[in-house]
């Protein structure tokens, strides 16, 4: 089963950076270019455990709908989700927050998956959805910081220690 782990800096305190990952109305703006949409959540603002959302977005040119629990919320340090609908025979992904000196923050993304039908997903999963994946977390981290950056969810600019 590919496993991807990325870390990203974010020059943003931790804090701020774990709320705008636990939004589900913000993670669209993340994944704009494919063209991402929250089709039902469970949350009430920020997600947690027990919470689920459904995403819908466009790859390889073809809409998909993928549904996720939050299996684990350890707030504001990490949290876990895994698809409980969608496109995946298994998807868990966790996302871990450490504050850094400099109050930034150290994000690190482990992504597990394995696509359906056997064989022929364990070849797909070799020759095109694991640097998809990495690609497709990659862009949304990039994105992450532009709107954090930009002030834009997460309550805004921070105000206090982070």
């Amino acid at each position: 089963m590919p496993r991807i782990e990325l870390t990203t800096v974010l020059p943003v305190p931790a804090d701020r950076v774990f709320r705008a990952c636990a939004d589900p109305h913000l993670h669209p703006l993340t994944m704009r270019r494919h063209r991402e949409r929250v089709v039902h959540t469970s949350a009430r603002g920020l997600l947690a455990q027990g919470d689920t959302v459904t995403f819908q977005a466009r790859h390889f040119g073809m809409p998909w709908r993928l549904s996720a629990c939050i299996t684990r919320m350890d707030a504001p340090h990490s949290f876990v989700d895994e698809q409980v609908r969608g496109p995946f025979a298994r998807l868990r992904h966790e996302h871990v927050f450490h504050r850094l000196e400099d109050r930034s923050c150290l994000m690190t993304d482990q992504v597990d998956f394995r696509s359906p039908l056997g064989p022929l997903g364990r070849l797909a999963d070799a020759l095109v959805l694991e640097e998809y994946m990495r690609l497709l977390i990659a862009e949304r981290n990039a994105n992450l910081l532009r709107l954090l950056e930009r002030g834009d969810g997460a309550g805004g600019p921070p105000t206090g220690p982070g």
